[in-house]
């Protein structure tokens, strides 16, 4: 796991170590002060595998009225109550905490009390996995107590120390574990995942905002079909909706998997962008309520789709998701049902009802959805291919969608003397006239084909 060129870089030059400008400016000033100074957690890990950290943390000897003092005035005291002072250097800015040492976590999130320390190892023993609890120096020197670097070759989430009071003391710990496999691609050491099944419950202390985080993160990541299978009674903690689909047999043809199995492999089977994940992940869970055997014994879920947008528009209220991507979710999963257009007339109507960006994603989910099923009806496939295929030549017509690029408007139907309801009613048809070819999408045309129509009106 850790052949990457920054590793090896690191290798070469028998420890040493190349750190941004910037992050060896602040090593630098610390350990000149007389202070020991490393860059620590995730940024190692990302380092030792090869990969560029997208932040730099460090953590020091220095107490933070010191760090604050030695870089004044260019410090904020960002959070002094836990030893941490915020360092801009060179237009970059750079958490530095103080050693330390926690106290006890009454609310299973945060230490009641935080006693500043001189040892890094004493740092790192309050870490949540190995994997996150090195430390290294501007010359390269690795800080190692608890067999991370072990850990990243074996490919292996371990909790520091005993895994219950990682998770007792912080329980959204549970979700990093987790998130950590499936974005690293990384086994779950098994006495932390026990742990982790066993104080699941205790998520219900975290900040549902905080979870979310997690869970986009997670869904998006290499692996995440493996742990999503491995730990739905996790996840039903804050999702209770899924446990009912985990074993679900669908008794069709057409699924070779559970309800829940079938879910998860179409969440694999999408592009990792977080609201196409969480489509996939929600698109049926609103099956097992809907399910019916007939007189075969062929299981039916007639339905569900509009039944599992109901339940995805309540869970994307109930984790706090932001409108848009709460709207645009439950839109995709009400909509997965249906065949696409095969058409052009009906293209255009699904273009004008919910926008080219939608009916994109849209395509993305049918496809999904259908490369979770049996193996022999993936043919379908092709007819999904093929509406993909007629909507870019829609597209590339440069088509009247809207009303909004209908060559006439509302004012142009005030001025032919229509009135309230009757301009919308107007403008509906004539869009559905461009739409059937009867028309041109061209100003004059148009209104003459209004006025046409009212004088037949009025003569009658």
């Amino acid at each position: 796991m850790c052949n990457g060129k920054l590793y090896e870089l690191w290798r070469e030059k028998g420890g040493m170590t190349v750190f941004p400008a910037a992050v060896e400016q602040v090593l630098t000033r610390l350990e000149e002060a007389g202070y020991e100074a490393y860059v620590v957690g995730g940024c190692v890990r990302d380092l030792l595998r090869g990969k560029s950290p997208d932040d730099w943390d460090m953590t020091t000897a220095a107490r933070p009225e010191e760090v604050m003092a030695l870089f004044a005035p260019h410090a904020i005291p960002t959070g002094l109550q836990h030893g941490t002072v915020t360092v801009r250097q060179d237009g970059q800015s750079f958490e530095v905490t103080t050693f330390r040492a926690d106290g006890v976590y009454t609310d299973h999130r945060h230490p009641d009390e935080v006693r500043f320390s001189t040892d890094i190892r004493e740092d790192l023993c309050r870490r949540d996995f190995t994997v996150n609890a090195m430390a290294m120096d501007r010359r390269g020197k690795l800080i190692d107590p608890f067999g991370g670097q072990a850990d990243l070759r074996s490919g292996i989430i371990r909790c520091v120390g005993e895994s219950d009071r990682r998770f007792g003391e912080d329980a959204l710990r549970i979700m990093r574990g987790l998130r950590f496999a499936a974005v690293l691609g990384f086994a779950i050491d098994d006495d932390t995942a026990q742990s982790i099944r066993k104080n699941r419950e205790r998520l219900q202390n975290i900040a549902i905002e905080r979870i979310l985080v997690e869970m986009d993160k997670l869904l998006c990541g290499e692996d995440t079909g493996r742990i999503l299978l491995d730990f739905p009674e996790v996840f039903s903690a804050f999702l209770p909706e899924i446990l009912p689909c985990v074993d679900f047999d669908q008794c069709s043809q057409y699924h070779c998997y559970t309800v829940w199995e079938h879910i998860v492999r179409s969440v694999e089977s999408i592009a990792p962008v977080p609201v196409l994940r969480w489509v996939m992940l929600l698109h049926d869970i609103g099956k097992p309520g809907c399910f019916t055997v007939d007189e075969q014994g062929t299981g039916h879920f007639y339905g569900h789709d509009g039944v599992s947008g109901d339940m995805a528009a309540d869970i994307c209220r109930r984790l706090r998701m932001d409108k848009q991507r709460s709207t645009r979710i439950e839109l995709l999963v009400r909509r997965h049902g249906p065949n696409l257009p095969d058409t052009k007339r009906g293209m255009l109507r699904l273009l004008n009802a919910i926008g080219e960006e939608a009916v994109r994603q849209l395509i993305a989910v049918k496809r999904a959805d259908n490369m979770a099923q049996s193996v022999e009806f993936r043919d379908r496939q092709r007819d999904i291919a093929a509406s993909e295929r007629l909507l870019e030549e829609v597209l590339a017509e440069q088509p009247c969608v809207t009303l909004r690029q209908l060559a006439v408007n509302g004012q142009d139907m005030m001025a032919l003397g229509l009135q309230g309801r009757a301009i919308g009613e107007m403008l509906q048809t004539l869009l559905h006239k461009v739409w059937n070819e009867e028309l041109p999408n061209e100003h004059e045309p148009l209104l003459r084909w209004v006025e046409a129509q009212r004088g037949r009106n009025t003569a009658g």
